[in-house]
């Protein structure tokens, strides 16, 4: 306990967590503080494209094998199975119908790629190594949830899904931040260690830099959220969007040490298992339910769930994945 409240605190008084919180509290307050869209858009690709190529980079050192090969496909089996959770855990606890629970299910079986990178940050500023295949996991992660919640609506008989058609489809496979982070990842396995040290200038110094000014962006557009959301967040809907990345880690931890991953892969893959997207996800709801409320999905997942993971979900994940593999 006395190691999960220190990482807690080191956390929440880091440059990161702070920039998040001064957007939060900006937005809150009604500040005109504001990140123009074409520059966090383009802090947004950079991050895409330094985590990618990193990643890419640690498999390359790391080579492939069985574990890769069984980690990419329990990502892809969480992804599938969470959203059916999420969607059973929504309709006990808050009655909601069943086309905005499928929607709301599905962005908790994919993945938050800026928690996931703030994740990473911690790690590496604690020193705990971990794999770096887990951001190929992240991409194998954002696809299957969408075909959950698909299925969910189907299985109802519901009249607001379009089904998988060809819109669809291309929204899903070729969603912007998918193609920049696999590709990314392709080339720095490609280019491997020589690629790194061509641009660590670029994409290894200034990275938390990036992600701070990328998390005011986020605090903001959380703040905005939580300001406008009030009427749609009920108590039993606020309480499922602590709890389910609870239940999503718990499950998380189960198959990274059943992959016999390090301390740090498992937290990762507790953190990919309890994130919620806010990018890939409602892109794809807008086309494949378009009568579901997006400001319920939206604000659950970068509101509620996304704010919980950055301040205390990270430290207890990290706390729990050492303790468990002894680290």
């Amino acid at each position: 306990m006395d190691q999960l409240l220190s990482l807690a605190g080191q956390n929440l008084i880091s440059p990161i967590i702070l920039c998040f919180v001064l957007g939060v509290a900006a937005s809150l307050a009604r500040s005109d503080l504001s990140i123009p869209e074409a520059v966090a858009k383009g802090l947004s690709i950079y991050l895409l494209f330094a985590i990618g190529f990193k990643g890419g980079v640690s498999v390359a050192a790391h080579g492939i094998d069985a574990t890769l090969g069984l980690a990419l496909l329990a990502g892809v089996v969480l992804s599938a199975l969470l959203p059916l959770i999420a969607f059973a855990l929504l309709r006990l606890m808050t009655q909601m119908n069943r086309l905005d629970a499928a929607a709301v299910a599905a962005h908790y079986g994919s993945i938050s790629i800026v928690t996931f990178v703030a994740a990473t940050s911690v790690l590496d500023s604690r020193g705990v190594a971990y794999e770096g295949f887990m951001v190929a996991v992240a991409a194998a992660m954002e696809a299957p949830a969408i075909l959950s919640a698909l299925w969910l609506v189907a299985k109802g008989g519901g009249d607001g899904s379009k089904g998988m058609d060809n819109a669809l489809l291309r929204e899903i496979m070729l969603n912007g931040s998918i193609v920049l982070l696999v590709g990314s990842f392709f080339i720095g396995w490609a280019t491997g260690e020589d690629g790194l040290a061509e641009i660590s200038s670029f994409i290894v110094s200034p990275f938390k830099g990036v992600l701070c000014l990328f998390l005011l962006d986020m605090g903001l557009v959380a703040g905005r959220g939580l300001r406008e959301g009030g009427k749609i967040l009920r108590p039993a809907v606020l309480a499922f969007g602590v709890l389910m990345p609870l239940i999503g880690s718990v499950i998380g931890l189960g198959f990274a040490v059943a992959l016999g991953l390090s301390s740090g892969g498992i937290a990762l893959m507790m953190v990919l298992s309890a994130s919620a997207s806010y990018i890939a996800v409602p892109a794809a709801m807008r086309v494949a339910l378009p009568e579901a409320n997006p400001s319920l999905y939206l604000t659950l997942s970068l509101g509620v769930t996304f704010p919980f993971n950055l301040t205390l979900g990270i430290p207890l994940y990290v706390a729990v994945s050492q303790a468990v593999s002894g680290g």
